[in-house]
This record gives C-alpha cells, sequence and structure tokens, in this order.
C-alpha cells in the first residue's frame, strides 16, 4: 500500500462526483472517484488516501460501514461524511464513528473545498515528525563547568 496525497470522493451520485473532481482538480488537489464503497475498499489493497469524502447512503456497503473500515486500517485519515439525510442521529454516529467533519447535502462547493483543505493540512501536520530533543541526560553534567560543580558536591 502506498502513501497518497490523493482525495477519495465516494458517492453513487454521479453528480456529487463530478463536480467535487472538478472542483479539487481546479485547486490542484489530486483526486479519485469512486462509485461505491466497495470500490473504495478494493483500492485500498493498492493506495492509501489523504483524505476521504464519503457519502453515507449509499447501496451496498454504507458510508458509516466505509468509515469503520478505514478507521480499522488508517485511523489517521480523515474521513468527510456527506448526506443529503442530515439527522442528529447520523451526525452522532459519524462522529462517534471517528468522521473528520459532517457535511450536509446540498452543499455549497466553495465550503466542501475548505474543509478538504482543513482535513490534508491536518494529516500532514500528522506525519510531520516531531522535532527531535536530545535527551536531558545526555546534555546534562558533559560540559566541563557542570563536572566541576559534580566534583563540588562529591566532597560536601
Amino acid at each position: 500500500m502506498t502513501k497518497s496525497s490523493c482525495v477519495w470522493i465516494i458517492d453513487d451520485d454521479r453528480s456529487i462526483r463530478w463536480v467535487l473532481e472538478k472542483a479539487l482538480l481546479r485547486d490542484d488537489i489530486p483526486c479519485m472517484t469512486f462509485s461505491s464503497a466497495s470500490d473504495a475498499l478494493r483500492e485500498l489493497e493498492r493506495s492509501t488516501p489523504a483524505v476521504v469524502l464519503s457519502d453515507i447512503r449509499m447501496p451496498g456497503v454504507s458510508g458509516l460501514e466505509l468509515l469503520q473500515a478505514l478507521k480499522e486500517r488508517l485511523p489517521k485519515v480523515p474521513v468527510i461524511i456527506m448526506t443529503a439525510y442530515s439527522d442528529l442521529d447520523s451526525a452522532v454516529a459519524a462522529f462517534q464513528g471517528g468522521a473528520f467533519e459532517y457535511l450536509p447535502k446540498p452543499f455549497d462547493v466553495d465550503q466542501a473545498l475548505e474543509l478538504v483543505r482543513r482535513a490534508l493540512a491536518e494529516n500532514a501536520s500528522r506525519d510531520t515528525p516531531a522535532p527531535s530533543e536530545a535527551p536531558m541526560t545526555e546534555m546534562l553534567g558533559q560540559a566541563p563547568a557542570m563536572q566541576e560543580v559534580f566534583r563540588a558536591i562529591g566532597r560536601l
């Protein structure tokens, strides 16, 4: 499985996939589209998404089932759940499942792009290693002045 900067769009509605794909490509954000969660799960064998945008209600594997599978395999990948059936139960289930954000349809394309940018930034910050710090035991006590302090303490 290879690491990717690609955004995956998973929706059974062709027009949603098309609109999001065009918007992401216009912003120079690489993406792949899938008409089903099953197709996306098969692609996981070959590549890893940077961010996933998924519809919640699709034939076959649902968006919530996909979210669960993604979080088991790739817990750090942000998943944005989209739905035309915006209700409190779905939103709660999505967030409890580990969704990065919940995007009700119809949505503003610019708002969707901003969510993707935020998710990409968060994913990138997770991949950036923390600055390494030398262990304190190696730093302390090596300087000649500190060696003198230790000798003085030893004479007490």
